[in-house]
């Protein structure tokens, strides 16, 4: 349960971070908000990933396709803070 509200949780930032948008070329308070919740969501797939390895080494997790969503999510949020950034 825990770890799926983790993944929630960062999904929704990541989805946060994308929507954000800057309304034009004076607007950077929005490129400065869209870098911060990407970095956020950064850090959160990578806190999933960690509680992913700490449950599959417990044996609480059976498979390992649950390392594929932070691996989607913190590839999502790297691509919006670098290639995908919003052009001021």
């Amino acid at each position: 349960m825990l770890l799926i509200a983790g993944h929630l949780v960062t999904g929704f930032v990541t989805v946060t971070a994308y929507m954000v948008s800057p309304a034009g070329p004076w607007d950077t308070e929005s490129v400065a908000h869209s870098g911060f919740a990407s970095g956020l969501a950064l850090a959160l797939a990578t806190a999933t990933a960690l509680l992913t390895l700490l449950f599959r080494k417990a044996e609480w997790l059976r498979r390992g396709w649950w390392y594929v969503l932070p691996a989607v999510l913190a590839a999502a949020a790297l691509l919006r803070l670098t290639l995908l950034a919003p052009a001021v």
